[in-house]
């Protein structure tokens, strides 16, 4: 199997950034949704932008946020990917011609590949845990059994939702993912990374 790519998703400070990217980060998540408890300002946003080495993906998050609030994001933060994680359409994820990837929240009854065939324009997908309410960051995991087996994935999949230092190399083993992406797995408070378990996390996902 090919390496699995690692993204640090609710990055808050420039310190947790720059140890995620020495550890071999190859995505760092900003979250632009005030509700969050992960949430950064602009100011903050371009701190940790300019602690970034190169070749690091700098992804910012938005859940159902209007076009204009996007456009201004990236206007001001060197932003490399857009992650929407509420529900917005094709059409809405296309319209800012940037690229993208997709969150779906793994309800039992979804269907992963009629998903994907309808965001055809996204680099991929991400699979996170449902939990009503809740747009992300739930620190739930959910059945890997719904996941499309390798030869059924029309794009690369992202797996969240749950992941810790204790059930990433089990994930990894079972889902067989392009990515996965980590935020309270690897926190001792809200959007405040553990160096303990960012180290453990990486070393159970490289093994």
């Amino acid at each position: 199997m090919e390496r699995v790519r690692i993204k640090i998703c609710g990055i808050t400070q420039n310190i947790d950034a720059l140890r995620a990217v020495e550890l071999g980060a190859d995505a760092l998540g900003l979250v632009f949704y005030s509700p969050s408890p992960r949430a950064v300002t602009i100011e903050s946003a371009q701190q940790i932008a300019k602690c970034i080495a190169p070749f690091v993906t700098l992804v910012g998050l938005f859940v159902n946020a209007s076009p204009d609030e996007v456009r201004k994001t990236l206007a001001q933060v060197p932003l490399n990917l857009l992650q929407f994680h509420g529900d917005e359409s094709p059409q809405y994820c296309e319209q800012f011609a940037f690229p993208y990837i997709k969150a779906l929240r793994m309800k039992p009854d979804v269907d992963v590949v009629s998903v994907m065939n309808q965001y055809t324009s996204a680099r991929g997908i991400l699979l996170d845990a449902y939990k009503p309410g809740v747009p992300g960051g739930t620190g739930e995991s959910f059945d890997w059994d719904l996941v499309p087996k390798m030869g059924n994935r029309p794009l690369p999949i992202i797996l969240a939702g749950g992941l810790t230092p204790q059930n990433i190399s089990e994930a990894i083993d079972r889902v067989q993912p392009f990515a996965v992406d980590v935020s309270g797995g690897v926190e001792k408070s809200p959007g405040i990374k553990d160096q303990q378990k960012l180290t453990d996390f990486f070393a159970k996902s490289k093994r």
